[in-house]
């Protein structure tokens, strides 16, 4: 009787022990007191980008500030709907912050847009002109008119270089040479490089913000970049 009651014992001990270490939270390799990211939200990069893939010697500056503590970098295509939808809230950050940032544009021409690269190749030759803005603003206040079309509206663009009074002769070689495409071919890789992998992306001091980033968020991100 006794060895039997010894050995329930024993038997009620081990199945107790196995049900404790059955329920027990196990952490998973690598995720030691750290939590799980829901699905499909995006985190911050541990470090910023490269600064030598986000910004070129060559690259062309909307705003150009001396020792400025903050550069925002937009790698965008001009035929892409969503960053002629991002335009107007990057033209208020470029207000509000006038004369603190620099804002730096990268053409990143997206492949199945038949006009991306002539646009982002007329804009080059329009900067090569001193008229980078305008010909960048006029590029997304009338993308409508151009976007999307199957057939090379390149005749669009000379249009409003005529609009712009710039010399056509040298306008229109620029944007055809093989110069001015291996530029933009150039920014493109550079993207590429950094992940890039649609339009626009948006860095601010070398970190990459979430797509379409709200006026608020960049507002925010700008403010600890100057308060450092």
């Amino acid at each position: 009787m006794t060895f039997t009651l010894v050995m329930l014992a024993v038997l009620g001990l081990l199945v107790g022990t196995l049900a404790y270490l059955s329920n027990r939270p196990q952490d998973s390799p690598g995720s030691v007191g750290a939590a799980a990211a829901a699905p499909g939200e995006e985190t911050a990069s541990p470090s910023p980008a490269p600064a030598e893939l986000l910004v070129r010697e060559d690259s062309r500056y909307l705003d150009d500030v001396e020792d400025a503590p903050v550069t925002v970098v937009e790698f965008l295509d001009f035929e892409c709907e969503a960053c002629r939808a991002q335009f107007p809230v990057m033209e208020r950050i470029r207000e509000d912050y006038d004369g603190r940032i620099d804002f730096v544009v990268r053409y990143f021409p997206l492949p199945g847009h038949t006009n991306s690269e002539p646009a982002a190749a007329a804009v080059e030759a329009a900067a090569r002109q001193g008229a980078l803005e305008e010909m960048y603003a006029l590029m997304y206040e009338t993308q409508a008119e151009w976007g999307e079309s199957q057939e090379d509206r390149s005749e669009v663009f000379v249009g409003f270089a005529e609009e712009l009074d710039l010399d056509i002769e040298r306008f229109t070689a620029d944007m055809g040479s093989q110069e001015v495409a291996d530029r933009v071919r150039a920014d493109f890789d550079d993207g590429v490089a950094l992940g890039v992998q649609g339009t626009p992306t948006i860095f601010v001091n070398g970190y990459r913000t979430p797509s379409m980033p709200t006026y608020e968020m960049l507002a925010s991100l700008i403010d600890a970049g100057t308060a450092e």
